[in-house]
């Protein structure tokens, strides 16, 4: 049995369905979806629909990621700030008008009951952003720390130093493995996945010029999609 985790999708409907494809989807397979399903590009409404369907058929995960919080506000009527539009909701918002009111709501659902992270049996952690709480997850005292943080990610990338020198960071030891989104690791010039003391980042910048990445967990084997603007030709995407 493969555990597969999957990256940021950022609406990219079509770059999901591709990585999927490539992935040779076997029955028994499990699914970590590390979150930021919304916002970027114009499918946000038919990645909902595809996870909601997807979850009823395989054993699956989904991680609540930052815009998937901003895109329960907006479907929950909440006024949006403008900082929300530059990151691209202004796709979501354009995707949505057209979409039933009986669908957006399936979709509130959906977003409500993300979970915050996973921890397995074997000591590794799924969130996707990160924690700051020196004793672990359990013991977060923000909650928004495991879709907003950057500092994890910053953190491993910078120490270089064993775990077995004092000074090495707690957050480093709690657990056997990190697997992280929300960082795109193109802004470190690759579009694959990066690794760092134990912590794997799998978000390929498919916001971005980058791709959708799948891993399997224990091999570190991975798929990719196609670079996601060359699936969208037809849109600016946002800050691409």
């Amino acid at each position: 049995m493969r555990t597969l985790v999957i990256g940021d999708i950022h609406g990219a409907y079509k770059a999901l369905i591709q990585v999927l494809e490539r992935v040779n989807i076997q029955d028994q397979d499990k699914f970590i979806f590390l979150g930021d399903y919304a916002d970027g590009w114009s499918q946000t409404p038919q990645v909902i629909d595809f996870l909601i369907d997807f979850g009823k058929k395989y054993d699956c995960t989904f991680l609540r990621g930052n815009h998937d919080d901003l895109c329960l506000d907006f479907l929950s009527g909440k006024s949006m700030e403008k900082m929300w539009y530059f990151h691209g909701g202004d796709a979501t918002e354009k995707a949505y008008e057209s979409i039933p009111e009986e669908t957006k709501q399936k979709h509130i659902d959906f977003l409500k009951k993300l979970s915050n992270y996973q921890l397995d049996s074997q000591n590794r952690l799924f969130v996707h952003a990160g924690f700051t709480n020196l004793r672990g997850v359990e013991y977060e005292y923000f909650p928004k720390a495991f879709y907003w943080d950057r500092t994890l990610w910053e953190l491993a990338i910078s120490v270089e130093m064993s775990p077995e020198q004092i000074r090495y960071p707690n957050r480093l030891k709690l657990y056997s493995e990190i697997f992280i989104g929300h960082t795109p690791t193109v802004r470190f010039e690759t579009d694959k996945p990066m690794s760092a003391n134990n912590v794997w980042n799998i978000d390929t910048g498919a916001a971005f010029k980058g791709r959708i990445t799948v891993m399997d967990i224990n091999t570190k084997e991975f798929w990719q999609s196609n670079p996601v603007f060359e699936l969208y030709p037809e849109e600016m995407g946002r800050n691409k």
